[in-house]
């Protein structure tokens, strides 16, 4: 039979990212998770339940999640569960269930330690991304080029194709 461990949550954090590094220089950064379910019961009235989950990634993301998620930032994650299992002090067995972070996406759209909507955000791969696009033909367009600004639909010649 076919196995399947994937696993999607959207929460708010916890808990500011710990980040570390293994021996072979990988990044890792934990951190928590709290995702709350609401609903209403048989008398309407509304009940919440908050299920909290620890979670690791590694590598480049490791450090993305680092560099720009804090406590209370809303996050979506996709990955997999992992139980890890120790012996504790007291020679007790311990168990618990991780979700390893494969894919992650910021969730709001405010652009990290930024005051103004102007500056990057970065994507989940690490890469910046605009947070908003400018206005077509505006002095944003023109900023740091000499060339006279394209009118929308303007033809391209394939000449003008650099591939």
């Amino acid at each position: 039979m076919p196995n399947l461990n994937k696993v999607m949550l959207m929460g708010n954090m916890t808990r500011d990212p710990e980040l570390r590094y293994l021996p072979s220089n990988t990044a890792v950064v934990s951190f928590g998770l709290a995702i709350t379910r609401r609903w209403r019961n048989q008398q309407g009235e509304t009940q919440e339940e908050t299920t909290f989950v620890d979670c690791d990634a590694f590598g480049r993301s490791a450090e993305t999640i680092n560099q720009y998620l804090r406590k209370g930032r809303p996050v979506f994650i996709e990955g997999r569960l992992r139980l890890d299992q120790w012996t504790d002090r007291e020679g007790n067995n311990r168990s618990k269930l991780k979700v390893v972070v494969e894919q992650f996406q910021f969730v709001d759209s405010r652009a990290p330690g930024a005051a103004s909507g102007d500056s990057a955000a970065p994507s989940a791969n690490g890469a910046a991304r605009p947070a908003r696009a400018p206005a077509p033909g505006g002095a944003a367009a023109n900023a740091g080029s000499s060339a006279p600004p394209l009118e929308p639909h303007q033809p391209v010649e394939e000449d003008d194709i650099p591939f």
